[in-house]
């Protein structure tokens, strides 16, 4: 028990300084196309994208975990930062949402960064699964959490630190039991918890490159931490929570606006 424990705080201490730092070198060279208007209509960068997706990677490489594990991991997080990054910044000014919208645009002919991203992060969340299970079902199923994962926290983040709180919320309960799944979910948890204060505080956001980032370091957690129903049972939420994604989004806004009118004023 106490050295699962060491390696769990081991890899949020590691992902949240990676995060914390990566964030103020970010900072310290702005662009304008790293700057976004969000919905209450204050500029704010997205600088704590990128910088919570290296602190998530940085926090799973340095576990003493099985190669193909800590491979898992990082490809699943990068990739997804990757795709994510590609669509902040080529899909700003896109108002199509939603994975139906991006697919409709696809049988028209036309090749959205969302339909990018959608792609890229399945595949990349395959090839995961792929490293971390043996059985084909296993692996399809595996490749289903992570990238259904990465797509929530992203449908989530609609409102300041609405994304990070929800990686916080979903990682915790699988903190006490210790073990390679708790550990996994310790770095995008650091990660997310270095910069909440900042995207709360409507200085930055960490757009689609952060939350796709997160969600899929989130989802190789629970690939690590599940068996063949388990994930079944997370890979059939998650995909209805993706389908649905539209309701899911609104839900969020309306209980964010409720629960923090005020947030980021002042």
């Amino acid at each position: 028990m106490g050295a699962a424990f060491g390696r769990t705080v081991a890899s949020g201490a590691v992902a949240a300084a990676v995060a914390t730092g990566a964030y103020r070198v970010l900072r310290s060279r702005p662009r304008e196309r790293r700057r976004r208007i969000n919905h209450r209509g204050r500029s704010v960068d997205l600088y704590a994208g990128p910088a919570v997706a290296l602190g998530a990677a940085a926090g799973a490489a340095v576990l003493p975990l099985p190669a193909r594990t800590r491979g898992a991991a990082s490809l699943a997080v990068l990739a997804a930062a990757g795709c994510g990054a590609y669509d902040d910044l080529a899909g700003a000014d896109d108002p199509r949402r939603g994975f139906r919208a991006h697919l409709g645009a696809l049988r028209d002919g036309e090749v959205t960064s969302g339909a990018v991203k959608l792609f890229g992060i399945g595949a990349a969340g395959l090839a995961a699964g792929v490293l971390m299970k043996e059985r084909p079902v296993d692996r399809l199923l595996a490749g289903a959490v992570i990238a259904a994962t990465a797509h929530l926290v992203n449908l989530v983040d609609v409102r300041p630190a609405a994304a990070a709180v929800t990686v916080l919320a979903l990682g915790a309960p699988g903190l006490p039991g210790g073990g390679t799944a708790a550990a996994l979910a310790a770095a995008p948890m650091g990660a997310a918890a270095a910069l909440v204060g900042d995207d709360l505080g409507e200085r930055t956001m960490i757009g689609d490159t952060g939350a796709h980032a997160l969600g899929a370091a989130l989802g190789v957690a629970v690939v690590a931490g599940r068996g063949r129903a388990g994930l079944l049972v997370h890979a059939t939420g998650l995909v209805a929570a993706t389908v649905y994604g539209e309701r899911v989004s609104g839900l969020v806004r309306s209980l964010w606006d409720r629960a923090a009118p005020d947030a980021g004023r002042g």
